[in-house]
C-alpha cells in the first residue's frame, strides 16, 4: 500500500484497511487464506492459487493505484506508469 495515511491490520479473521474513506474497510478472510501484515505490506497466502489471486484482486480493487501520484494498493513488483499532469 503506498499512500499517507494507509494502514491495515489483522483481527481475527477480518482484514481492517484505511485507505483514506470516511470509514475503514473491514474484509473478511476467506476459509483456507491467512493473511498477515507487517509494516505497509499485507502478505496473502493458501494453498489454492486461484483463491488466493481472487483475494488479493478484491483487496486492490478497494483502491487501485492511480496514475499521477501512485498512491493506492498495489501488488509487489507492480510498476505503475505514471502521467505527467497539467503543464504550467
Amino acid at each position: 500500500m503506498v499512500g499517507t495515511g494507509y494502514k491495515a491490520n489483522v483481527s481475527g479473521k477480518t482484514l481492517v484497511l484505511s485507505l483514506g474513506y470516511s470509514h475503514d474497510i473491514n474484509f473478511k478472510i476467506p476459509e483456507g487464506i491467512t493473511a498477515k501484515v507487517e509494516k505497509n505490506i499485507v502478505s496473502i497466502s493458501g494453498t489454492s492459487k486461484q483463491l488466493v489471486g481472487q483475494v488479493a484482486a478484491e483487496i486492490k480493487s478497494f483502491r487501485k493505484p492511480e496514475p499521477y501520484k501512485g498512491k493506492g494498493v498495489r501488488y509487489e513488483g507492480e510498476r505503475i506508469y505514471r502521467k505527467e499532469g497539467k503543464k504550467k
